[in-house]
C-alpha cells in the first residue's frame, strides 16, 4: 500500500535484515517517484531482492505539516525530573504558553494525537510512561476544534506500561514559619487503547503570619499599651489550608483495524478547606481628660473560613467515518464553596464608655460580644459537550486538504447568596450553541511538485460561531499562511477577529471582603489596611478582539538539535473586561465609584472587581531558541546471541549512535515467531522491534490487518523475491548492511568528504550525479531513512530491554531515557518585549500607559539541565524589568520605583536503584526510586520598592512582597 508522499518514507529494518540491502536502498532513492495517488504495478516495487516498506507518520504523532516548537523523546523527558504530566507542563511553560495573553495560558492537551475529554485524565500519569511529547503553535489548535489561542502539547504514550507510585513530599521556607506536605499515591496501566489509572492525594499546608516575618504594622493600627496582643501575629501572610483529591479514569479500544473504536470515562472529586486571619479589631478610645490610646479589643482575630467541594467527570467517544476522524468529548463539573467572614463588632458603645470614664483606657476593657459571620457562597455547575470531524476530503495538486468541522453545546450555572445583602439567591445561567469550521489548504509544495519553487505553502481559514443565551450571537473568524521555504525555515502570519463575552464567574462571582488589607495609597502616599471586595460584576458587556501573529521557526543542526523562534504579537480589543489595576489618581478618577475614603482622605475600602475598558491595544516580541544535546560517550551494545536486552548500564539492540545490529540466528527466530500463525489471525508481534510493531498497528494499538498481510506476504514467502531462503541470493547479510549504516550514518570529519566507494554499486550509481558528484538530495533522503528512522528504532529497541515494574528501562540505566547510555542536556531561552500596552477607560479620558501601572516592558524566562547516569539537575530563572509607578505628588515623592527582579530555582534529583556507591549491585527497596532535592529562589531575593524619597513604604516590604523567599522542598518518588 502506498500513501502520499507527504508521510515520511523510509526503510525500515525489517527491509534490511531481509535484503542484502543495496537493491532496496536504491529503490527507495529512485528518481522519479510516482505521484501521489498514481496506480503502479504489485510487483514494480519488487525488482530483484528490493523490498520497500512505506508508513505513514510515527505513531500518535500529530499529522500536521506546521513544524513543532519542541520535541522531547523519552531521554529529553528524564532530564526534566518531572512527576506527572502536570508538572512536567508547568517546567515547559516557557514553551507551551501563548503569546496572545489569550485563552488563559494552558495549552491545548492531546494524547497520541487525539482529543481528550480533560486534561484531569492524564495530569498524574508519571512521565516514564510517555514515549514522546510535541508541541505546537496555536495555529494547530484549529485542527481540533479549538480557537488558535492556545498552543497544542501532544503526548505519545508507550503501548505497554504499568507501575505503581508513592510519592512523598515537604517543603518549608528557609526563614521558618511555613511548611508544606504531599502524600500522593496512583496506579496505572497501559495496554495498546486500553488504559486504567487511579491516584489520589493530600495536600496540607501551615499559615504564615505577619509576626514571623517582622512585618512592620501600618501606623495607627498598632495598639500603644503595651499588654495588649500583637496585631501582626493574627494577620497572615498565607492561610492553612488542607485538600483532598481522588480520581480514575479508563480508556477502552473497542474492534480492530481500520474500523476500531475508543471510549473514555474519567471521575474526580476534591475538597479543600483553608483559613486566614485578617488581624484584630482595634479602636482609638479617648479619656475624658482628652488622652487616647489605640487598643486591640481582644486576642480573638478576624477569621475567614473556606470550604470548595468539587466533582468532575467526562467521556468520549471515537471512531472513524470512511476517511475522516469522528470524536465526541463531554465535560462536566460542579463545585460548591463557602466563605464564612467574621463580622466586625459595633464599637460605638466602648467609645461612648470610654468617653464617659467608665474604665481606664490604658486598662482591662470590657467583653465585646462578637458579632456573628457572614457567609458567600456560590453552587457552579457546567458541562461541555464537543463533537468533531477530520478528515482529508479532497487531494490538491500541492497535497491533501485538511477539514475539521465541529460542533457543540456549553451550559454553566451560578448560584451565589451572601448574607451580607438583601437580595437572597442571585441565579446566573448560560447557554452556548457552538460550531466551527477549520480549512488547510495546501497552495504550494516542493515534496508534492506543484510549484515547488515555492517551497512548502499553505493556507488555513477559520470560522466559529456561539450563541450565547445571555449576549445573543458572537462570531469570529481566522486566516492564516504557514509558509516553509527552506527545510527547517517555517514562517506564520495569522489574522484572528473574533467577539467573546465575559465569563460567567466574571459576571456572577459571590461578592466577598475581606478586612485589613494592606494597599499603598498614591494619592497620599500612605500604606493603609483598607477593606478589599472582590466577587462578580454583572454589567460586563460582550468585547470585540482583533489580533495578528508573524512567527518563525528555524531548526538548526545545532549541538542535537537547536531551534530558533521569534513571534509577533499585536492584539486590538474594544469592550473588553478585566480585573481591577493598580490604584493610581489616574485610575481613581477613572472609577471614582470603587474608591472609598473617610473625613480625613484617607483610605478606607477599595472595589476590586472586574472593570470594562472602551479599547485596549497591546504589541509584543518574543523570541528565544531551545537547544538539545548530549554527555558521555555511547555504549557499545552487546555482540550476537541473546534478545537484545540490555545489559548492566549498556543499551538494548542498538550500538553506539542508535545502530541496529542483528544477527542471522536472531532475524530467524523473530522472523519464525512472526510467521508462526497462520493467514488471517493476528501474528505475534512481541518478537518485532516496537518501531515495526507501530507500522503494523493502527493509532490506538489494534493490528492493521492490510499491513500485516503486505509483511506477511514479503516477509514469510521465503519463495518470493527478496525473502531468500537459507543460502540463497536474498539470504539476510549483517556484513553488508553494518558496511551500508557504517558508511552513510557516521558523518566524516572537518571538511572531509563522503566516501561512498564502498557501498554496493546500484547504491553508488542512484547517489551519484553523471557527472560522478553526490547528488546531496538523494544523499539527504537516504540518510533519512536509515539513519534516523533506524535511529528512532534503536531507542524503541532499548526501552525494550529489562523491563520493570515501573514501565521499561531507558538510557544510563534508569527507569527513564533513550538506552545508549548517553545523558541529556536541554537549555531554554525566551525574552519579551512589550512594545505597547495602554488602555482607553471612556471616550474623553486620558489613555492609560500600563507601563506606568507596574507592568515590567523586559521579561526573560530559562530553563536548563542535565541528566547523566540517573543523576540530573534543572535551573529555572526569571527576569522582570524595572518600571516606576508615579504618584499625585508633583515633586515626585509619591512615586514608586520597582527594582529589577531576578530569581533562580534549582532542582537535584537521584535515580538510587543507578547509584551502586549507595545501594550496592541489587539496589532492593531503592529499585524504581528516586530523590529530588529542590531550592526555588535560592539567592532570596525579593522586588526592591522606594518612593521619591528612597523609603521603602510599609506596604512593599520585603515579606508582603514575597512571604516565603527561599524555601526548600525534599521529595521520595517510587514506582513499583
Amino acid at each position: 500500500m502506498q500513501f502520499s508522499s507527504r508521510f515520511a518514507t523510509r526503510v525500515s529494518m525489517l527491509a534490511l535484515v531481509a535484503t542484502a540491502g543495496a537493491p532496496a536502498l536504491a529503490q527507495e532513492i529512485a528518481d522519479d517517484p510516482p505521484a501521489t495517488g498514481q496506480a503502479q504495478d504489485p510487483d514494480s516495487e519488487n525488482v530483484g531482492t528490493e523490498i520497500i516498506v512505506t508508513a505513514q507518520r510515527s505513531r500518535g504523532s500529530v499529522d500536521t505539516d506546521v513544524p513543532p516548537v519542541l520535541e522531547l523523546d523519552e531521554a529529553d523527558i528524564a532530564s526534566y525530573g518531572a512527576d506527572s504530566l502536570a508538572d512536567l507542563i508547568t517546567q515547559l511553560s516557557p514553551q507551551t504558553s501563548s503569546g496572545r495573553s489569550r485563552g488563559g495560558g494552558q495549552p491545548v492537551v492531546l494524547v497520541n494525537g487525539q482529543r481528550v475529554a480533560s486534561f484531569r485524565e492524564l495530569r498524574r500519569y508519571p512521565p516514564e510512561a510517555i514515549e514522546k511529547v510535541e508541541v505546537f503553535p496555536e495555529e494547530v489548535a484549529l485542527q481540533y476544534g479549538f480557537r488558535a489561542d492556545q498552543r497544542v502539547i501532544n503526548f505519545i504514550l508507550k503501548d505497554n506500561f504499568s507501575s505503581r507510585e508513592v510519592e512523598l513530599e515537604y517543603g518549608a521556607s528557609l526563614e521558618g514559619g511555613a511548611d508544606n506536605g504531599e502524600v500522593e499515591v496512583s496506579q496505572l496501566f497501559i495496554a495498546g487503547p486500553k488504559r486504567i489509572n487511579i491516584a489520589g492525594e493530600f495536600n496540607t499546608q501551615s499559615m504564615l503570619t505577619e509576626a514571623e516575618r517582622d512585618v512592620i504594622q501600618t501606623p495607627g493600627s498598632q495598639p500603644t499599651v503595651a499588654s495588649d496582643p500583637d496585631p501582626a501575629a493574627f494577620r497572615s501572610l498565607r492561610g492553612e489550608s488542607e485538600s483532598y483529591q481522588l480520581e480514575g479514569s479508563f480508556n477502552l479500544g473497542l474492534g480492530e483495524g481500520a474500523d476500531s473504536k475508543a471510549i473514555s470515562l474519567n471521575l474526580s472529586a476534591a475538597q479543600t478547606n483553608s483559613r486566614s486571619l485578617s488581624g484584630l479589631e482595634t479602636v482609638t478610645l479617648v479619656a475624658p481628660g482628652g488622652d487616647s490610646e489605640v487598643r486591640a479589643v481582644d486576642a480573638d482575630p478576624l477569621t475567614r473560613l473556606s470550604r470548595s467541594t468539587s466533582v468532575s467527570g467526562g467521556g468520549s467517544y471515537r471512531q472513524p467515518i470512511g476517511d475522516f476522524e469522528f470524536d465526541l468529548t463531554l465535560d462536566a463539573s460542579h463545585v460548591e464553596s463557602e466563605s464564612d467572614i467574621d463580622r466586625r463588632r459595633d464599637l460605638t458603645p466602648l467609645v461612648t464608655q470610654a468617653a464617659a470614664g467608665a474604665f481606664p483606657i490604658d486598662g482591662a476593657l470590657p467583653t465585646v460580644s462578637t458579632n456573628g459571620f457572614d457567609r458567600a457562597s456560590s453552587r457552579t455547575t457546567s458541562a461541555a459537550a464537543r463533537s468533531t470531524l477530520r478528515g482529508s476530503p479532497l487531494l490538491l495538486p500541492a497535497g491533501e486538504m485538511n477539514l475539521t468541522l465541529a460542533a457543540g453545546y456549553d451550559w454553566q450555572q451560578i448560584v451565589s447568596e451572601d448574607t451580607r445583602t438583601a437580595l437572597g439567591e442571585t441565579v446566573l445561567r448560560r447557554g452556548d450553541i457552538n460550531g466551527a469550521a477549520n480549512l488547510t489548504i495546501p497552495l504550494a509544495s516542493e515534496r508534492e511538485g506543484f510549484l515547488g519553487f515555492l517551497g512548502e505553502l499553505n493556507l488555513n481559514l477559520s470560522g466559529d460561531i456561539n450563541h450565547l443565551s445571555d449576549f445573543g450571537t458572537l462570531t469570529g473568524t481566522t486566516v492564516g499562511l504557514t509558509w516553509e521555504p527552506l527545510e527547517g525555515l517555517t514562517f506564520q502570519a495569522t489574522t484572528i477577529n473574533r467577539e467573546a463575552a465575559p465569563g460567567l464567574s466574571q459576571l456572577g462571582d459571590p461578592v466577598v471582603q475581606t478586612f485589613n488589607v494592606p494597599l499603598f495609597d498614591f494619592a497620599t502616599g500612605d500604606s493603609v489596611l483598607a477593606t478589599v471586595t472582590s466577587g462578580g460584576n454583572p454589567l460586563l458587556p460582550a468585547s470585540s478582539q482583533n489580533d495578528l501573529k508573524l512567527s518563525a521557526n528555524y531548526q538548526l543542526d545545532l549541538f542535537e538539535r537547536t531551534n530558533l523562534l521569534f513571534e509577533y504579537n499585536r492584539n486590538r480589543s474594544e469592550n473588553t473586561t478585566e480585573s481591577f489595576p493598580l490604584l493610581t489618581a489616574e485610575i481613581e478618577a477613572a472609577f471614582p465609584g470603587r474608591v472609598t475614603r473617610d473625613g480625613s482622605g484617607r483610605l478606607t475600602a477599595l472595589d476590586q472587581r472586574p472593570i470594562t475598558y472602551a479599547e485596549r491595544n497591546s504589541e509584543r516580541i518574543r523570541y528565544g531558541f531551545n537547544m538539545f544535546g548530549r554527555v558521555g560517550k555511547a555504549q557499545e551494545a552487546p555482540q550476537g546471541g541473546g534478545d537484545g536486552r540490555r545489559g548492566p548500564g549498556g543499551p538494548g539492540a542498538g550500538g553506539s549512535g542508535g545502530q541496529m545490529r542483528m544477527d542471522p540466528a536472531q532475524f530467524q527466530q523473530m522472523r519464525e515467531k512472526f510467521c508462526a500463525t497462520e493467514p488471517g489471525t493476528a501474528p505475534d508481534l512481541s518478537a518485532l522491534p516496537p518501531f515495526i510493531r507501530d507500522r503494523l498497528t493502527n493509532e490506538d494499538g489494534s493490528v492493521n490487518e492490510e499491513r500485516v498481510a503486505q509483511a506477511r506476504e514479503r516477509f514469510c514467502n521465503t519463495e518470493g523475491p527478496g525473502m531468500g531462503a537459507p543460502g540463497g541470493p536474498g539470504m539476510f547479510n549483517p556484513e553488508q548492511v553494518a558496511a551500508i549504516r557504517e558508511t552513510l550514518c557516521v558523518a566524516p570529519g572537518g571538511d572531509t568528504p563522503l566516501d561512498i566507494s564502498k557501498l554496493p554499486e546500484p547504491l553508488r550509481q542512484r547517489l551519484t550525479n553523471e557527472d560522478g558528484s553526490i547528488n546531496e538530495e538523494r544523499l539527504a533522503r537516504v540518510r533519512q531513512a536509515i539513519c534516523q528512522g533506524e535511529n528512532a528504532e534503536s531507542q524503541e529497541g532499548q526501552r525494550g530491554g529489562g523491563r520493570r515494574g515501573g514501565g521499561r528501562r531507558g538510557g544510563g540505566g534508569g527507569p527513564f531515557g533513550g538506552g545508549d547510555g548517553q545523558g541529556r542536556w536541554f537549555l531554554s531561552l525566551y525574552h519579551s518585549i512589550e512594545l505597547e500596552n495602554e488602555a482607553l477607560i471612556a471616550p474623553g479620558i486620558p489613555v492609560i500607559d500600563y507601563f506606568d501601572l507596574g507592568l515590567p516592558r523586559h521579561s526573560v524566562d530559562l530553563e536548563g539541565g542535565v541528566f547523566y547516569k540517573g543523576l540530573g539537575t534543572r535551573l529555572s530563572g526569571r527576569y522582570r524589568s524595572a518600571y516606576t509607578i508615579e504618584g499625585s505628588d508633583p515633586s515626585g515623592a509619591n512615586d514608586l520605583s520597582f527594582g529589577d527582579l531576578v530569581t533562580f530555582d534549582l532542582r537535584f534529583f537521584m535515580n538510587l536503584e543507578e547509584q551502586g556507591w549507595l545501594v550496592g549491585d541489587e539496589p532492593g527497596f531503592f529499585k524504581g526510586t528516586r530523590f529530588s532535592l529542590g531550592v526555588d529562589n535560592i539567592f532570596n531575593t525579593r522586588q526592591d520598592v522606594v518612593d521619591g524619597t528612597g523609603v521603602t513604604p510599609i506596604r512593599f516590604q520585603p515579606a508582603l512582597i514575597d512571604p516565603m523567599g527561599r524555601t526548600v522542598e525534599i521529595e521520595f518518588r517510587k514506582l513499583f
